[in-house]
């Protein structure tokens, strides 16, 4: 009795295994889930929509794409992390929920390099300082100089406490020596910007794309891009670098995750579907187009590698600025 069960047991693994080949080299058979964790509107979200139509073209599925926002990102990691490990269920990592979340929520459950698998970058954003259209300073340094003037008067908004914007304007306003109030905005970009127009709020740091449209519409104020190089959606634009505050240097990423535990031969397409993507003329036309650079990692390692120095570098960002979450 006891080696016919072996038997069977033996027998069962055995198919249990051919199954999970089998899977994995039908990978894949279905639509596949994408987790956004902001809401739509912002920046990760617009992303992940303009790339949508390439990777499904790639892999030959359709790609859903599930907005779960709250808690500054990590709601929506928290639940992608939870999901199977067979490449059906993705997470949409940014800067801000894989490099600065980490150092900012100390009692985070997920640990985002233990319990996803990177697979590519697929975006990378620049940042741009914005103002509204009613508010008197027209420079970055007119800002500087006016917020001196009027301390404690000025308003400053801030799309996610922990977040890339958040924190690089908490750096910004602490070198320049400048009290401002911070007004803080959940679900991302979009509802910040909302009042942003309005004049409910004054200035902030945010990615070029949730605002290049409405700089070129003549609706907010720009300052400047923060990158070393004018961006060719905004030449008008001058760089921070340009304008004496080269400390202010950033751009945001985004980039596909799959759960830790799934098979390397489905992160493998996934990674070669990324790539294929970000090649396409009509993806890169359409993200050039929103303020984006196209990009893809050589492999899931070379990612990795760059998410290992990239959150020492907001670590010691997080430090620095001494933000914690209210």
């Amino acid at each position: 009795m006891v080696r016919t069960a072996s038997v069977i047991l033996v027998a069962l693994f055995g198919f249990a295994a051919l199954a999970t080949a089998q899977d994995t080299a039908n990978y894949p058979n279905k639509p596949i889930h994408i987790i956004v964790p902001f809401a739509p509107g912002g920046a990760s979200d617009y992303a992940i929509r303009l790339i949508q139509p390439g990777i499904q073209q790639a892999l030959g599925q359709q790609l859903v794409i599930e907005n779960r926002t709250g808690a500054a990102g990590n709601l929506g990691m928290e639940v992608a992390s939870r999901a199977t490990p067979d490449g059906y269920t993705l997470f949409l990592g940014n800067i801000g929920t894989i490099s600065i979340n980490p150092y900012f929520f100390p009692d985070m459950t997920v640990v985002p390099l233990r319990d996803f698998i990177p697979i590519s970058l697929a975006a990378e954003t620049p940042g741009i300082v914005v103002a509204s259209p009613t508010f008197p300073p027209n420079s970055l340094k007119e800002l500087v100089a006016y917020a001196k003037a009027h301390p404690g008067k000025i308003n400053y908004a801030a799309a996610g406490i922990s977040t890339l914007n958040t924190l690089a304007m908490e750096q910004f306003r602490r070198r320049q020596g400048l009290d401002m109030a911070q007004v803080p905005y959940k679900g991302g970009a979009g509802p910040a910007i909302v009042d942003l127009l309005a004049g409910n709020v004054d200035v902030m740091f945010v990615t070029l794309s949730s605002a290049a449209e409405f700089v070129k519409g003549g609706k907010l104020k720009a300052y400047a891009v923060t990158t070393r190089e004018r961006v060719e959606q905004l030449p008008d634009v001058p760089t921070v670098v340009e304008l004496g505050f080269s400390e202010d240097v950033s751009s945001s990423w985004q980039g596909l995750f799959a759960v830790k535990g799934t098979p390397r031969p489905i992160v493998d397409k996934l990674h070669a579907a990324i790539v294929k993507a970000m090649a396409d003329p009509a993806v890169r036309k359409n993200m050039v187009g929103a303020a984006m650079l196209p990009t893809s990692s050589p492999s899931p390692e070379n990612f990795k590698e760059f998410l290992e120095a990239d959150t020492e570098t907001w670590k010691l960002v997080v430090k620095q600025t001494g933000a914690k979450p209210e």
